[in-house]
């Protein structure tokens, strides 16, 4: 028996915060690869040390639903999942290559493979150029449009920024946007200033986190001169400095995410068969107008 729990962070303050958690989890159970799927948070319920108390199977799998490897995946999760003999030596990495490592969880005697976050695997490049193609309503989208990958910013989290600058450097690679760039909230190059970073008339920008909150909802699209205020909203796209700009908010919202999930726990063992490829079909975005 299989069992996934995918673990997050969760908020006190925004209730928005786990929706993506909880759609993931809804997507992998409508597959039926694993006999169960549980979430578990940090700062909401089933909390991180219960989590596990309520896993029935023999192979569990513990995804993080997380951008970057650091004190949460390396710290918290493994402390709060009691795993014995935890140490992130064991993850064999830098800071964007966390695999999978297999200890005993001492809370309920049996093995857990505890892999690495979603935000550094290569599948999560496939996300945000998914969420391009969802935010223009156009599957083919790439010609002619620049792409913005946004994030904090490296005085803040130095793993979190090689995350950024790993997926960006993917994207270029397809060679599909006429540029990509890595921007930043709190360092240089700053995503205040994107139109000043692109020369292409269309931009589309994509933050590499995992939920909308305060950054994504209300300082980026500020900051970028979307609004003046958040709260009276913006278009998508929207005029700036002589540019369109394509928002597409957070790309842990975007559907496809759930794929990621499934191939951090196959790539740790877990037998999901066509899983992935279901996943990848059922989560493509619908055809939009443009402006929509």
């Amino acid at each position: 028996m299989q069992s996934l729990v995918i673990v997050a962070h969760g908020s006190h303050l925004n209730p928005d915060s786990a929706t993506p958690t909880h759609t993931h989890a809804d997507t992998i159970r409508k597959t039926g690869a694993f006999d169960e799927v549980r979430t578990g948070f940090w700062k909401e319920e089933p909390s991180l040390r219960e989590v596990l108390r309520t896993a029935r199977g023999d192979d569990i799998y513990v995804v993080p639903l997380f951008i970057s490897e650091g004190y949460f995946t390396e710290r918290v999760i493994p402390r709060e999942l009691r795993l014995e003999g935890w140490d992130p030596d064991l993850w064999d990495s830098e800071g964007i290559s966390a695999d999978t490592a297999t200890l005993v969880a001492s809370d309920i005697d049996k093995e857990v493979h505890y892999c690495g976050p979603v935000g550094t695997h290569e599948a999560m490049t496939d996300v945000l150029i998914r969420r391009a193609e969802s935010v223009t309503g156009d599957p083919s989208v790439g010609d002619g449009f620049g792409f913005a990958v946004v994030g904090h910013g490296t005085e803040r989290n130095e793993k979190s920024a090689k995350a950024i600058e790993y997926h960006t450097e993917r994207v270029r690679e397809t060679g599909r946007f006429d540029e990509v760039k890595a921007l930043y909230m709190d360092e240089e190059p700053e995503v205040d200033d994107v139109t000043e970073h692109f020369d292409s008339e269309d931009i589309i920008v994509v933050p590499l986190f995992i939920a909308d909150g305060f950054h994504t909802q209300e300082d980026i699209p500020e900051d970028m001169g979307l609004t003046d205020d958040y709260r009276t909203g913006y278009d998508v796209p929207a005029e700036v400095d002589g540019h369109r700009i394509w928002y597409g908010g957070a790309v842990g919202t975007e559907e496809l995410t759930a794929d990621v999930i499934l191939e951090r726990a196959a790539d740790a063992g877990a037998d999901i068969g066509d899983a992935i490829e279901r996943v990848r079909q059922q989560t493509k975005p619908t055809t939009l107008v443009a402006g929509d």
